[in-house]
């Protein structure tokens, strides 16, 4: 078992800085292996008939064109998370990177858990990720299911050849002779039945003639092995339940660790990569595949199993298990809810797919498990954001200011000029790229500010609107001076309350002359300059502050309850104001609220021009626990 509390690893940021670019392809262990491969030939005898078979499906096809094939084998039984979109970046991106073919296939050999919706999910995912499992003449997703006639066929072969039995000791008395670490276990008493006891008993299991869990059929290796995963495994058990895909044809299904080589085989898999919770069942994944050349019912060279390590996130469980009982417990609102790690949550919250393929290449594959921090996911989404997302202003904590000399200086109370400032930073325009039209809006009498942008007695060092100070030496200081952005320069004369003492309007005059842009825009020195929205254009908002679900870096360690982690504050709703150009956002566009951070509209409740509905994605920096 992993230590749930190792040190958590987060690239710095000027190591996140520095990649504007994809970074170079750094060698890995994965890596070395396929290249050595490559170099030795070690699968260039393969022939592929065009889709998965057996032995003799395969020799009667071509030499195959992929130079490698890996998998992406996910059971629908479930949304998938942001550890598998590591896992589809390394088998995808490896299959590209060496010329070869991923496959994407559902292990769907449990039909109790399993469901079409989730198939659905997958596809999507995968396919908004960037990635294909399209291959000359055949684009089709496979799945273990199509593969159950030949599973079939396979477990009689090794009953044949005296490598299979099937037991029918109760699961307590199977438990109890499988031994452990320091105990070897006990032949089962039905261990030396004949061949032709096991296949017609096999046979009465396959036609439903025994009851669920009356009998499995085990593998016949060695109940002394120190590997445990060798101690006579069972491979098949009687289930009767409808499966989503082959309906109920089958009332005895394979168990995973038997299903999964076999698929691998039969669809000319070289080099089968998965997590290293698996590494202890290599070796039944070897016996196996030699078991079968043997019986002629599967093509050499067979494939290989590799481990790397899964992805550790602090602030994020992964447990399938645990993720729905949030959902079900109404914890969150869905498995698409925008705080959650299912890539669904992801995508609306508004993580990209370069920033996920970013991620997975920068925190790389090893062998040994560790933490990554979750800051580094963020940094990568900042890092693809940066220089595409449109920047706009955005008040979310809205306070109205009033330029009280507004008529006196333009010559009528409802006069409005417009505004302009880039959609997109100078330094965001790639050489010889077009820049983005600017974005345009309403300057008038009235506009709304940050709450936080006035201080009726500003704390030391505060830079922005504060009304005129009495002095210790009893003079009085003038108004803070700072800058509307994009548009005048104003100082601050004051604000008004209600009865309870609430500011409920800032007061201050406009400078004319000193509009952004105009040659006279320097001529008044101001403090700093703030974000806001005229009331003439501006649009009003639902904005949806997110957070991280949990406050502890480590909600599931140990076994605790990790629903006593959740945090309370991950989720706040605000009503806001937002410039034109935002109010016109289509539907999962993302932006930078000038100030704020990275906000997208959210895919599900977002009307562009009627109803804008944000989601927080980001800060512009890490400020978690500071």
């Amino acid at each position: 078992m992993t230590d749930p509390t190792p040190k958590a690893h987060s690239l710095q940021p000027a190591a996140l800085a520095s990649a504007a670019q994809p970074d170079p392809k750094v060698s890995n262990f994965l890596r070395q292996i396929i290249e050595k491969d490559l170099e030795q030939g070690t699968y260039a005898s393969r022939r592929w008939a065009g889709s998965p078979g057996d032995a003799a499906h395969h020799a009667a096809g071509a030499p195959d064109p992929a130079k490698i094939r890996t998998r992406f084998p996910p059971e629908p039984n479930g949304y998938l998370h942001v550890g598998h979109a590591k896992s589809i970046c390394i088998n995808f991106g490896l299959a590209q990177e060496y010329g070869g073919v991923c496959h994407l296939r559902f292990d769907d050999t449990n039909p109790e858990k399993e469901d079409t919706e989730y198939v659905n999910s997958i596809i999507d995912a995968v396919k908004w990720l960037g990635f294909s499992w399209s291959q000359a003449g055949n684009d089709k997703a496979y799945q273990a299911s199509d593969y159950f006639g030949f599973m079939y066929r396979a477990a009689v072969a090794l009953i044949e050849a005296g490598h299979a039995y099937v037991d029918e000791q109760s699961a307590e008395d199977m438990r109890a002779n499988r031994g452990d670490f320091g105990k070897p276990g006990v032949d089962s008493p039905f261990r030396s039945r004949s061949v032709a006891e096991n296949l017609a008993r096999f046979r009465e299991m396959k036609d439903g003639q025994l009851a669920d869990g009356a009998a499995v059929l085990r593998a016949k290796i060695d109940m002394a092995s120190p590997n445990i995963n060798l101690r006579d495994p069972a491979i098949y058990r009687i289930r009767r339940a409808t499966h989503h895909h082959t309906g109920d044809t089958w009332c005895i299904y394979p168990m995973y660790t038997f299903a999964h080589p076999i698929e691998d085989a039969l669809e000319q898999i070289t080099h089968s990569l998965c997590t290293l919770e698996f590494e202890d069942q290599r070796p039944f994944y070897d016996w196996l595949m030699e078991r079968l050349c043997e019986c002629k019912l599967l093509a050499a060279p067979s494939p290989k199993q590799y481990e790397f390590a899964r992805l550790n996130l602090t602030y994020v469980i992964t447990s399938k298990r645990k993720l729905a009982q949030l959902v079900t417990e109404g914890k969150v609102n869905g498995w698409d809810d925008p705080r959650m790690p299912t890539i669904v949550g992801l995508r609306r919250r508004g993580y990209t797919p370069e920033s996920l393929r970013l991620f997975a290449d920068r925190i790389g594959v090893t062998k040994s498990d560790s933490w990554i921090d979750y800051s580094t996911l963020e940094g990568c989404l900042r890092e693809d954001l940066e220089n595409k997302a449109h920047r706009g202003m955005a008040v979310l904590d809205p306070v109205k200011l009033v330029l009280t000399n507004w008529a006196e200086a333009f010559g009528a109370e409802d006069y409005t000029e417009v505004c302009s400032q880039p959609a997109l930073p100078h330094s965001a325009i790639a050489e010889g790229q077009t820049p983005p039209p600017d974005r345009s809006f309403q300057i008038g009498k009235e506009v709304w500010i940050e709450r936080e942008d006035f201080e009726e007695v500003p704390p030391k060092g505060y830079k922005r609107l504060s009304p005129p100070q009495k002095n210790a030496d009893g003079t009085a200081s003038a108004g803070a001076v700072v800058r509307l952005k994009g548009g005048y320069v104003i100082e601050c004369t004051g604000c008004a309350r209600d009865a309870a003492g609430r500011v409920t309007e800032v007061h201050a005059k406009v400078i004319p002359g000193t509009k952004s842009g105009t040659p006279g825009a320097d001529s008044v020195k101001a403090k700093a300059a703030i974000t806001w929205v005229a009331v003439a254009d501006g649009v009003q908002a639902e904005v949806r502050l997110y957070d991280r679900l949990f406050s502890e870096a480590h909600p599931d360690a140990g076994g605790k309850d990790f629903l006593a982690s959740l945090n309370p504050d991950s989720l706040k709703v605000v009503t806001a104001y937002v410039e034109p150009s935002l109010a016109q956002a289509q539907t999962d566009q993302k932006f930078q609220f000038e100030r704020f951070g990275y906000f997208v509209a959210d895919r599900l409740d977002h009307v562009a021009g009627s109803k804008p509905v944000f989601n927080r994605v980001t800060g512009l920096k890490d400020s978690w626990g500071k």
